[in-house]
């Protein structure tokens, strides 16, 4: 690391010109070949993938996206002549459109079914010749434009659908924007330098940048989901202004030090640039175990936001230390620089609230380890109650059209209407049609059934697709206890005596199935990942106890997040005060994906506060000293770190995506209890409380397990019998320390 940190230094324009040359590339790449993510929840062998199998290769694909005009008249009905006739004519307006293939409306024998019993609602349906990833915004907006300008005091209309979504988009990166500029100012305020503030945001701009163009182009190569690079961009913002900051404090401490600029870059780099990129590595572990899976629609997730974090962890270690050579003694404030020349390199003991904190943490750990503990506990609690599922545009917030669209077809057609389950039969003979033929009535007699639309069958005979509306909403329990009779009482009675095979699909089964496969490979992946964090800390911290304290604090922290996120969106405590909507379950590849992130999240803090007080261990044998002195040297920039990160997450609750927002929440929840609930006050009790075990190593453990150069290379292990002897640190440990 040193001889690299070096070479960027004494190369710094190339090092400079190649990041953004790489930058550059990669956006025009991606700008020439375009985006191409695909949300494909569908899981291959379930009865949902089948039936959508089915209808695909029976009918041909689905064609384009498919949108909702609805309309209501608080006062009379929508077949009078005057709503009938401005409503005629928009729907003609909007079917020349471009981009716009057809339009279905109620005012035929065939649309009556489109009118609602009291007569007050109608809808009719959009087809777009695209779908809906590659539908223009403007043609979107034009619909929405042409339909509202028929909207007046008596008529209110609302439209629905995928594509009707994009108009409601914020503007575009505003959450990253609002994340940028919150974490320069905790910059800021912690270097007192306007220049070294500056440093982290444009190491972590490029490599996100970068990362953000390659998975544009990642998408060609493998499924990727559509909120996969937002998801990036929050990851390595998070994590890349955090681990440069790290490598800017420890070359700042170099030069106040009296290193030059050169020297202290690159100890920066060859000391802390070493745990960032241990600890960038824990991040991708974590995050490709969701490989284990064996999900596709997970792996271009995986792989996208690891790509991420590599970017911003070359760029960390690379980039940075170029850059900090540009600005030289500029990364410390005028104050700073105006102290060293007057008095020169001073030592700077621990001191202030940190130094004070540590202290009171090491006289109570007892009852300040207790109330860590039950905080985290009572935070867990409502994540008993996650209820995973499908949010819709029912969730979406009370003043976009989609959810006003939403709410209108509910109240005239009933909740099921916007959630109907698709009946995809495949059919051998003669007798199976007329099995097929029965199936509506016996349907129509189903409890929870509320309409089922006419057979349709396609050119062959040999496939069938009838619609089902419960009568309860998508979302519901009801509904997902529906699909479940189907599938094990209903069907099998009504394919008796025939070789007939129905499969039951649509947006609430699929989601059932798709959440159900999570939940039975959910502890498999959660132990993979688990244990390979493990290893990774008993590797670096050659020790039993650091390893299994950092599972339980990485559990405690996934778990209270997952309670505060059920408590946001599930339960719905401020949801609609935040713009995010009502309450509603929980998207089943959330706890995959927060899993991954979360368990690689708090390594990091775990290996930049353990690695601290490890050196002073090796160096001491005293583990109330090492426990003290780490916590009051690392928990000043740890804290400075977690309020960048919190506030890069919590703006992306900004960008008006559900999914995102809830990822946001869930990290900065992590993140908050994490850095000062966990680091700064758990782990620390914890440690005082274990005294020297938690440094214990069986012997002939020590002897096999290879060393892989995190902490101080050569360093004597202290002897765990006799802590109350203190040894004096060795050159080899004083010249590597592992401070961030």
């Amino acid at each position: 690391m040193a001889a690299l940190a070096r070479w960027c230094v004494r190369h710094r324009l190339v090092v400079v010109l190649l990041w953004l040359l790489a930058l550059g590339v990669t956006t025009a790449g991606a700008a020439v070949a375009g985006s191409a993510y695909s949300n494909d929840y569908e899981v291959p062998g379930t009865e949902s993938g089948r039936a959508s199998a089915l209808l695909d290769a029976g009918f041909h694909g689905r064609g384009g996206d498919t949108d909702t005009i609805v309309w209501h008249t608080a006062s009379g009905s929508v077949r009078d002549l005057d709503v009938r006739h401005t409503m005629e004519r928009t729907l003609g307006q909007v079917a020349k459109l471009p981009g716009v293939a057809w339009v279905s409306g109620p005012y035929g024998a065939e649309g009556a079914a489109r009118i609602s019993a009291d007569g007050r609602t109608a809808y009719a349906t959009v087809t777009f010749a695209e779908q809906a990833d590659d539908i223009p915004a403007a043609q979107a907006r034009a619909v929405l434009d042409t339909v509202g300008a028929a909207r007046s005091a008596s008529l209110d209309i609302a439209l629905g659908g995928s594509a009707m979504e994009l108009t409601e988009a914020p503007s575009a990166h505003l959450s990253e924007a609002v994340g940028v500029v919150v974490a320069a100012v905790v910059l800021f305020l912690a270097f007192g330098s306007f220049a070294a503030s500056l440093l982290p945001i444009a190491t972590a701009l490029i490599g996100v940048g970068t990362a953000y163009a390659g998975i544009a182009l990642l998408g060609h190569v493998m499924g990727v989901a559509d909120f996969a690079p937002m998801l990036g961009v929050l990851i390595g913002l998070g994590v890349g202004i955090d681990y440069a900051l790290f490598i800017v404090t420890r070359h700042r401490r170099g030069l106040r030090g009296g290193l030059g600029v050169e020297e202290a870059a690159r100890a920066a780099v060859a000391t802390t640039g070493r745990a960032v990129v241990f600890a960038g590595a824990t991040v991708c572990i974590a995050l490709l175990g969701m490989l284990v899976l064996r999900l596709s629609f997970l792996n271009g997730v995986a792989v996208a936001a690891c790509l991420t974090v590599v970017l911003t962890v070359a760029a960390s270690v690379t980039l940075l230390p170029a850059l900090l050579s540009y600005i030289g003694m500029r990364a410390l404030s005028r104050r700073e620089r105006g102290r060293l020349a007057a008095h020169g390199p001073r030592p700077e003991p621990p001191a202030g609230l940190a130094a004070r904190w540590s202290a009171f943490v090491e006289r109570h750990p007892k009852p300040l380890g207790m109330a860590a503990a039950t905080v985290m506990l009572v935070l867990a609690l409502p994540a008993l109650s996650l209820h995973l599922g499908t949010s819709d545009q029912g969730n979406n917030p009370v003043k976009t059209t989609t959810r006003q669209a939403y709410d209108l077809l509910a109240k005239g057609f009933g909740a099921g209407v916007n959630g109907p389950l698709t009946v995809v039969g495949e059919l051998q003979g003669p007798a199976d049609r007329l099995a097929m033929d029965r199936l509506p009535d016996v349907l129509r007699a189903t409890g929870g059934v509320a309409s089922v639309s006419p057979v349709t069958y396609n050119g062959s005979g040999g496939t069938a697709v009838l619609t089902v509306v419960p009568v309860s909403a998508p979302q519901s329990r009801d509904t997902s206890d529906l699909v479940d009779r189907l599938r094990h009482d209903v069907l099998p009675a009504a394919e008796r005596d025939s070789s007939l095979t129905a499969h039951v699909g649509g947006v609430t089964a699929g989601y059932d199935d798709f959440a159900a496969v999570i939940v039975g490979k959910l502890p498999l992946f959660v132990g993979v990942v688990i244990a390979l964090g493990c290893l990774l800390l008993l590797l670096a911290f050659r020790s039993i106890g650091i390893p299994l304290k950092a599972a339980v604090m990485n559990v405690a922290a996934v778990a209270s997040a997952f309670g505060v996120v059920v408590a946001v969106f599930q339960w719905g405590w401020g949801s609609e005060l935040l713009g995010l909507g009502r309450s509603g379950p929980i998207e089943p590849f959330l706890p995959v994906i927060m899993v991954s992130v979360l368990f690689g999240l708090s390594m990091d803090y775990q290996v930049f506060l353990v690695s601290r007080m490890y050196e002073e261990w090796l160096a001491t044998g005293d583990n109330r000293r090492a426990v003290r002195v780490g916590l009051a040297e690392t928990s000043r920039v740890i804290n400075s770190a977690a309020v960048i990160m919190i506030s890069v997450f919590l703006a992306f609750v900004l960008s008006g995506d559900r999914v995102i927002a809830m990822f946001g929440i869930a990290l900065a929840a992590a993140v908050a209890l994490d850095a000062f609930v966990l680091r700064t006050l758990l782990v620390p009790a914890l440690m005082h409380l274990l005294g020297g075990a938690n440094w214990w190593l069986p012997a002939r453990l020590e002897r096999w397990l290879p060393r892989i150069g995190i902490e101080a290379p050569a360093g004597p292990r202290a002897r765990i019998s006799e802590p109350s002897e203190p040894s004096e640190p060795s050159a080899a440990e004083r010249a590597d320390h592992l401070v961030p």
